[in-house]
C-alpha cells in the first residue's frame, strides 16, 4: 500500500534528522505533532543535498548532485519518488504549496559549494546565505503558519534572519573544518587564518543583529511552532555565547560544542519561559 511507503519515507526523514543533528531533532520534538513530520521532511531533504557537497569526497560529486537534482524535480512533478527522502519532501512541498523558487535558491547555493571556495564580496555572501539558510527558514515558515499568507508575509523577514543567524553560527563554529577539510571561506573580507578579536567581534555582532530580528518573529509564531523554534533559538544563542568567549586561536583549532547537560538545561529553561509566557 502507498500509505506504508509514505510512512517509511517519513520515518527515513526522521532518522536522518535524529542521526545528523541531535540539537535540531530535540527542537523539532518540541513542535506540535501536527507539524513535526513536515519539518523532519524538510530537514531530510536539505541534509542529503548538503551531504553530497560536503562529505562524498571519494565520489563524483558533480554527477551525484546532478542526479539528486533531477530526482528532486521528478519527485516534485510526479508527486512520488522511490527515494524516500525526496518522497517525504515532495509531500510537504505540495501540502503547503511551497514556492519552487525557494527550492531552486537552496539548490543553487548547494551547487556553489561544489566549486566556489571563497566569498569575497558582500553580495556573494548574501546570495549564498539566502539560498543555504534563509529559504530553509521560509520553507519551515510555510509549515508553521499552515497556509496563512498574511501571517507568512508578517513573519517572512524574521524567519530569514533566524535562518541566517543559525547558518552564520555554524560557519563560525566550523571554521577549522570548512577551511582545512573543504578549503572554504564564507565570511568576506576576513582572513580566517589570522582571525583576531576585532574580526570575530564584527561577525558576532552581525549574528546578534540577526538573532534580534529573528526573535521578534518567534514571539508571533502560532502556538504549534513557537516552543520548538524558541528552543532552537536558545541553543544557537548559547553556542554563540560560547564562541564569543572563546579566543580566536581556539575557534580556529577546535569545534566548540554545547554539552548535552547544557542542552537539556536550555530545554528546561525554554519550557519555563514558554509556559510563563515570558517570550
Amino acid at each position: 500500500m502507498k500509505t506504508i511507503f509514505d510512512r517509511v519515507s517519513y520515518d527515513c526523514s526522521k532518522i536522518v534528522t535524529e542521526s545528523y543533528s541531535t540539537s535540531f531533532a530535540l527542537a523539532t520534538k518540541m513542535l506540535a505533532t501536527s507539524i513535526r513530520k513536515d519539518i523532519y521532511n524538510i530537514y531530510g531533504f536539505v541534509r542529503f543535498a548538503d551531504e553530497i557537497v560536503d562529505t562524498f569526497h571519494d565520489y563524483d560529486k558533480e554527477k551525484l548532485f546532478a542526479n539528486f537534482e533531477q530526482s528532486l524535480e521528478n519527485a516534485l512533478t510526479s508527486k512520488i519518488s522511490l527515494n524516500p527522502i525526496l518522497n517525504s519532501f515532495q509531500y510537504t512541498y505540495h501540502k503547503y504549496d511551497i514556492p519552487h523558487h525557494l527550492v531552486e535558491a537552496f539548490m543553487k547555493s548547494m551547487r556553489m559549494d561544489l566549486s566556489k571556495k571563497e566569498y569575497n564580496t558582500i553580495d556573494e555572501y548574501k546570495e549564498y546565505i539566502y539560498g543555504s539558510a534563509d529559504v530553509v527558514g521560509l520553507m519551515c515558515l510555510y509549515v508553521f503558519v499552515n497556509g496563512d499568507k498574511k501571517k507568512y508575509e508578517e513573519l517572512k523577514e524574521s524567519a530569514m534572519a533566524l535562518g541566517s543567524a543559525f547558518q552564520k553560527v555554524n560557519f563560525l563554529r566550523d571554521l577549522k573544518a570548512d577551511y582545512e577539510d573543504l578549503n572554504r571561506s564564507y565570511f568576506p573580507n576576513t582572513n580566517l587564518m589570522e582571525l583576531d578579536e576585532v574580526s570575530k567581534k564584527r561577525i558576532v555582532d552581525e549574528i546578534k543583529s540577526d538573532f534580534a530580528l529573528g526573535y521578534s518573529g518567534i514571539v508571533k509564531l502560532p502556538e504549534a511552532a513557537k516552543f520548538g523554534v524558541y528552543t532552537a533559538y536558545k541553543y544557537y544563542k548559547k553556542l554563540l555565547q560560547k564562541l564569543q568567549s572563546t579566543p580566536p586561536v581556539e575557534i580556529k583549532n577546535t569545534r566548540i560544542r554545547v554539552p548535552n547537560y547544557q542542552k537539556f538545561g536550555l530545554l528546561a529553561e525554554s519550557y519555563v519561559n514558554y509556559k510563563l509566557q515570558l517570550l
